[in-house]
């Protein structure tokens, strides 16, 4: 599979994810949840795909297993809505890029930088 097809296949799945976490799921520990990312193997094998619960860390525990869970409707979901000969078998991941960027932003907060004087001494 070339790696542009891998791409927006990739983008496809994640695309009907969110949609169904948003519209089909019913289960509350799956609210506000982003799909970060979604990585395909080259043979269409496995999707390792990244979630993040916005703004809270706290509750990865509960969103893993709640997606674990629904890991085989999420797979005959996108069986049904992708034109592939087979589907991916899932692989959930929590993403701590969102952790990371308000960390380096709390960070960048902190500091405190001078303001530059305008001498030409």
């Amino acid at each position: 599979m070339s790696k542009i097809r891998q791409q927006r296949t990739a983008g496809q799945i994640r695309n009907i994810l969110s949609e169904l976490v948003l519209r089909e799921l019913s289960d509350p520990r799956l609210q506000d949840l982003t799909f970060t990312d979604v990585k395909i193997d080259r043979e269409l094998q496995y999707a390792d795909v990244y979630v993040a619960a916005l703004g809270d860390d706290t509750r990865r525990e509960e969103v893993m297993a709640a997606l674990e869970g629904a890991t085989g409707f999420l797979r005959r979901e996108l069986a049904s809505r992708l034109r592939l000969r087979t589907v991916p078998y899932l692989h959930f991941h929590w993403d701590p890029t969102l952790a990371h960027a308000e960390r380096i932003n709390t960070l960048l907060d902190k500091l405190d930088i001078p303001a530059e004087s305008d001498d030409t001494e």
